[in-house]
Formats: C-alpha cells, structure tokens, sequence
C-alpha cells in the first residue's frame, strides 16, 4: 500500500486540497493535527475509483511514528 508523509504535501497547515501525484489528496483539520504531534506519521493512501472523473485521494489508516522510531497503526 502506498503511504503519505507531511512531508510529501508540503507541511500544509490547512484543510484542503492538495497537489499529489498525478491528482490531489484531501487533507482534513485531523490529519493536520496528528502530523503536527507526529510529523513522521504516514497515512495510507486510498486511491479514487478507476471510473472517477477526477484523480482524488483519501487518506486512510494512520501510521504513528515517534522520534525514537517506535510506530503503532491507528484508524482515524
């Protein structure tokens, strides 16, 4: 599965949409929270529907990463 980082969208500090790929990811006021505390999480990347007129991604499950290297996997 593909993942995202904070640093892949350019550190945004607002909701919104955002240049990713060979489309955009929705970046809520939620995942900007998470990065913020953990700026080395990674989100899964949901991919649209093959039949979508526009290439929008989704973030999914989170990867939590401290700075000591330790992760645990949370829904969000």
């Amino acid at each position: 599965m593909n993942k995202i980082t904070w640093a892949e969208v350019g550190h945004v500090t607002e909701p919104g949409q955002y240049r990713y790929r060979f489309g955009f990811v929705i970046v809520s006021a939620n995942d900007i929270a998470i990065w913020q505390r953990y700026p080395n999480a990674a989100f899964t990347v949901i991919e649209p529907s093959v039949y979508a007129e526009q290439r929008i991604f989704k973030l999914g499950t989170v990867e939590l990463r401290d700075a000591t290297g330790s992760s645990r996997d949370d829904d969000h």
